[in-house]
């Protein structure tokens, strides 16, 4: 079983949420991320989303954008994503690792040798934000011949048709994104948030995971009553950035924002 699926299982059966996080690889420098990685886990995490760095983001806000020029101005690319992630393996054998990115610099990277790259590295899933369904033939039976899970977001703008279409692509967890914008935007709305899952539930047995707009404990608490999972970028990001002139400090301030979230889930 792919550890994604073996997670959420292992957490449906002890009635948890899930808690994913999201930072971005290389940011403020690639010798950081790992230990970033491992503080995560400590804090709570059950699934680490790692950010691929590119230029020309289309749902990323302001905070994730600055992260990803961080990095760039390190030159991170895909080749470290997969030695960062290997050398997360070393230590922790469980926590399932999905990449989230864009589709450019893994249709560049060659979608064979980025899957088998991914697979031998310890990856579990794959999420290309501007990935459709639609192309997801050319891609999906490439990572699921390796064990990787295509992943998908679906907009609280997305028809009824088309989230049937996405539901029939996706595995791991479907990603639903609560607001309308960029990340980093408004406060999620959990009544809001519980009415557009009841339909995506229909349609799909998937874990359904909330992202956009979860800031702090009570809002994670909240969207984890209506959701499987709960997933934070920008409020990490932001700890990242203000610490990136002393990077010593970042674990502590990473493990704090999603320490104060897993109490609040747990609660």
């Amino acid at each position: 079983m792919n550890r994604i699926d073996q997670r959420f299982a292992d957490l449906k059966a002890q009635g948890r949420r899930a808690l994913i996080p999201y930072i971005t690889a290389g940011d403020p420098a690639p010798a950081h991320t790992v230990g970033f990685m491992h503080a995560l886990v400590r804090a709570g995490a059950d699934i680490i989303e790692l950010g691929v760095p590119f230029s020309d983001p289309m749902a990323d806000g302001p905070v994730i954008q600055k992260a990803c020029e961080r990095a760039l101005r390190h030159d991170v690319r895909l080749g470290h994503l997969f030695e960062m992630v290997s050398e997360f393996r070393r230590d922790d054998p469980e926590t399932p690792v999905v990449l989230m990115g864009y589709l450019n610099p893994v249709e560049r990277f060659g979608f064979e040798a980025f899957a088998d790259r991914a697979s031998e590295a310890g990856v579990d899933g794959v999420l290309l934000v501007d990935m459709p369904p639609e192309e997801a033939d050319l891609l999906g039976p490439v990572l699921e011949a390796r064990g990787l899970s295509s992943i998908f977001l679906v907009a609280p703008t997305t028809s009824r048709a088309r989230a049937a279409t996405i539901c029939a692509h996706g595995e791991g967890y479907l990603y639903y994104v609560s607001l309308k914008g960029v990340t980093g935007g408004a406060a999620a709305d959990a009544d809001d948030i519980a009415t557009h899952l009841a339909p995506l539930r229909e349609m799909t047995d998937l874990p359904l995971c909330v992202g956009f707009g979860i800031r702090d404990g009570a809002s994670a608490a909240a969207v984890g009553r209506v959701a499987d999972g709960v997933i934070v970028g920008s409020a990490l990001v932001s700890r990242i950035a203000e610490n990136a002139e002393r990077p010593e400090a970042i674990p502590a301030a990473l493990e704090a924002v999603l320490g104060e979230m897993r109490q609040a889930l747990d609660a």
